[in-house]
């Protein structure tokens, strides 16, 4: 597409862009203004060639590079730092893949009661290979935002997935059962990274293609592999362990779905305080996705395949760490009650906000290995979250399982749409852009005490339930009248 800075503007022609008076190389440590800058934050122009230099080397050997104040070969081969057209385009695209997926997660607490998961899972997937196919002719952002867009529905595939668990899995397991399904899914993200790269992409160039026609080629892989899965989920599985169809009947209702089931969820705020907190972690995974592999190649300058690598390790934390999350959420809910999963929530998120500002403190002066240290706790932190975040849903709203599940998981998206317009592409900063989306973090893990139930209880309360059992336990047995206390036969 040619769209980095130095392809865009190319530096002999335009060498006042911003984007090259500010650039560093952080391998060799030279400045594209060989002298320095006219002005640190605002720079127009590079300082001139010193007096000293123009008589001694400059008179001796007019070619010298000391005698140009412009270093051009200092610039990296894809130029696309913060400021620039080719961020904004990266951004874009990558809001625009979350954005497409909100409207389809929504939708699909419909379709769920209307279809059956199976059918809707081959539908999304059998449309996901068809846009990952089309992407191999993408030639111009425009085009290229397009079909970012349309391959985003494919993310509602996640919703299908939970609300498919909750109906196969026991109460005191679907924690955990969630948490792995939703955590193996996410992981394709991070072996995706990956795999496109050093599997693919690599070979097909060493085999002798040129880059642009090695990773088109590379795209028809993924696209098949779509074809197949939608193809084995709808001959080999059932909707429910009993029945090959689902029917609302299944979770408790009475009538079938409805628009006005969305308008009943939705006046609990219990519901919007988990649609944001989800915001805050699967909306962070989703905006990391889209900001970490740059991240690493502009801000240090690392090679695409490296960049790609560390950017997948984020991913790669799914192998486990979702999991990890909804088995606290099931081990504390045995030991303390559904309480137990409130406070898995609550520390999972206060955890993720901690190591995102850790994260977005790390400048480059450090060494690649300490961002990535704390990529992996951070990590692991927002896996959790997402898996603790599901350990709660099942209970919620039962007999509207489908459209919460819809609703919390559209959550998701919105936060990575938030995360990309209110942080990331506003902020012309490498760093601060992760210090303020920690904050926001922060403040939905803050809101946990909101959750609520007579049946279940809360973070400081236990259930209704109880202290009425306790009572009516109390008003069947005698009361000693000097001590207040039950008295009891011996």
């Amino acid at each position: 597409m040619e769209i980095c800075e130095n392809q865009k503007y190319p530096p002999d022609e335009f060498p006042l862009r911003k984007s090259y008076l500010k650039f560093k190389n952080l391998k060799t440590e030279d400045l594209y203004c060989r002298y320095g800058k006219n002005d640190e934050d605002e720079p127009t122009d590079c300082v001139d060639v010193p007096e000293a230099v123009m008589q001694t080397t400059c008179a001796t050997d007019p070619d010298s590079p000391l005698c140009n104040k412009y270093d051009k070969l200092t610039l990296t081969r894809c130029v696309c730092t913060a400021g620039t057209d080719c961020r904004s385009v990266l951004g874009n695209a990558g809001i625009a893949s979350v954005a497409s997926t909100i409207f389809v997660r929504v939708a699909l607490g419909t379709l769920l009661e209307r279809f059956g998961p199976t059918n809707v899972q081959c539908g999304l997937m059998t449309m996901a290979s068809v846009w990952v196919a089309l992407a191999t002719a993408i030639n111009a952002p425009w085009n290229f935002i397009l079909i970012r867009f349309l391959i985003g529905m494919a993310g509602a595939t996640f919703v299908t997935n939970q609300f498919w668990c909750s109906l196969m899995f026991a109460p005191n397991i679907v924690g955990t059962a969630n948490a792995t399904a939703a955590g193996w899914g996410n992981l394709g993200g991070g072996v995706t990274q990956i795999f496109m790269v050093v599997v693919l992409f690599q070979p097909f160039k060493e085999a002798g293609m040129d880059p642009d026609t090695a990773w088109r080629v590379s795209l028809l892989f993924p696209a098949a592999f779509c074809l197949i899965t939608a193809v084995s989920v709808k001959v080999f599985c059932w909707d429910t362990p009993t029945a090959k169809r689902f029917h609302p009947s299944d979770t408790g209702k009475t009538q079938g779905a409805s628009m006005w089931d969305y308008c009943e969820v939705l006046k609990d705020a219990r519901v919007v305080v988990m649609i944001f907190q989800y915001s805050a972690c699967f909306g962070t995974e989703l905006a990391m996705n889209n900001q970490l592999a740059t991240h690493f190649r502009s801000y240090f300058q690392m090679k695409a395949d490296q960049a790609s690598t560390l950017a997948g390790c984020f991913g790669l934390m799914n192998l486990f760490a979702r999991s990890l999350g909804g088995m606290f959420s099931d081990g504390l809910a045995s030991k303390f009650g559904f309480r137990g999963r409130i406070w898995a929530q609550f520390l999972a998120l206060f955890f993720e906000a901690l190591f995102l500002f850790a994260f977005g403190s790390i400048d480059n002066t450090n060494e690649w290995y300490v961002a990535l240290i704390v990529l992996v706790m951070f990590s692991t932190c927002v896996q959790m979250a997402e898996g603790t975040s599901y350990g709660i849903v099942p209970f919620m709203n039962k007999k509207q399982l489908a459209v919460v599940s819809a609703l919390v998981g559209a959550g998701g998206n919105l936060g990575a749409v938030i995360a990309g317009f209110a942080f990331y592409n506003p902020i012309d900063h490498p760093l601060t852009p992760f210090k303020v989306h920690s904050a926001y973090v922060m403040f939905w893990a803050l809101l946990s005490p909101v959750y609520y139930w007579p049946e279940h209880g809360g973070m400081f309360c236990p259930p209704a339930a109880t202290e009425e059992a306790k009572a009516e336990s109390t008003d069947a047995k005698p009361v000693n009248p000097e001590s207040g206390t039950v008295m009891t036969a011996i």
